[in-house]
């Protein structure tokens, strides 16, 4: 058999069960950390539950996706992140293996780079058919966010009062948000005090700015327009999130 025949049978089993996201749907990525618990205790133990070095990893990693592949907003808390792509976007022709492996291969690259040693993320890719689904989705890993930076805070408290892993996980069943916010009071921690970015994750978008320069010719002072990444660490919370997460939506990426 000649070699463009074998090409044309063998490329079969590669590609029947190729998936193509629709066109006009958004497209967000959620990625991953993999075994994230025992790299972070274990292997090169960060400081709980949350640790300045640990963030900018994923701060670094969160805006070199969005640098690399044109994303509109990227989202982070914990070892997780999500990616919204413009409307148009045509990445990899909306194969949908394509985006989760290359995107995952990306984000596991780039953030092992960072820490020094081996790290793995996985990635899925969430179809969102209206912008009332997408600020939703990121509504919920916001307030998701909260949730478990409220719990972080309690277990790890009782952690280092002495408590077992076992004995810090049950004393935390059944409590509610005020229970769980009452707790670190009477340890002397007001939970609403703690650093924004812990409780409700960071953002990641493009911002314009001016940039100063001067013209080679005249001697002039000039300024141009210019687009970069701002890391914001004090999102909004619930309403006022959504509504952030709103200008986002109709975002066509870098031209």
């Amino acid at each position: 058999m000649k070699f463009d025949e074998l090409d044309v049978q063998m490329r079969v089993f590669e590609t029947a069960h190729d998936h193509c996201a629709l066109p006009g749907i958004y497209l967000v990525a959620r990625i991953d950390g993999r075994s994230f618990t025992r790299l972070t205790k274990d292997v090169h133990k960060f400081e709980a539950p949350f640790d300045p070095k640990f963030r900018d990893l994923m701060l670094d990693t969160t805006e070199g996706l969005l640098t690399e592949f044109n994303a509109v907003y990227g989202f982070t808390q914990s070892d997780e992140i999500s990616l919204l792509f413009p409307l148009s976007c045509d990445l990899f022709g909306r194969k949908l293996r394509k985006l989760n492996s290359v995107l995952a291969g990306y984000a596991s690259a780039k953030f092992s780079l960072g820490l020094g040693s081996m790290a793995c993320f996985d990635c899925r890719i969430c179809q969102l058919p209206r912008e009332k689904h997408v600020v939703d989705y990121f509504r919920w890993r916001n307030e998701d966010a909260h949730r478990n930076a409220l719990s972080a805070h309690c277990y790890w408290n009782l952690r280092k009062r002495g408590e077992t892993a076992d004995a810090a996980s049950k004393a935390l069943l059944g409590l509610s948000v005020a229970d769980k916010n009452e707790m670190l009071f009477q340890q002397g921690v007001n939970f609403n005090e703690l650093p924004a970015w812990q409780k409700r994750g960071m953002g990641l978008y493009w911002e314009d700015y001016e940039k100063e320069g001067v013209n080679q010719k005249t001697g002039e002072k000039v300024s141009a327009t210019r687009r970069r990444i701002k890391r914001d660490m004090e999102l909004p919370m619930k309403e006022a999130y959504s509504e952030f997460v709103g200008r986002f939506v109709g975002e066509k990426g870098m031209p």
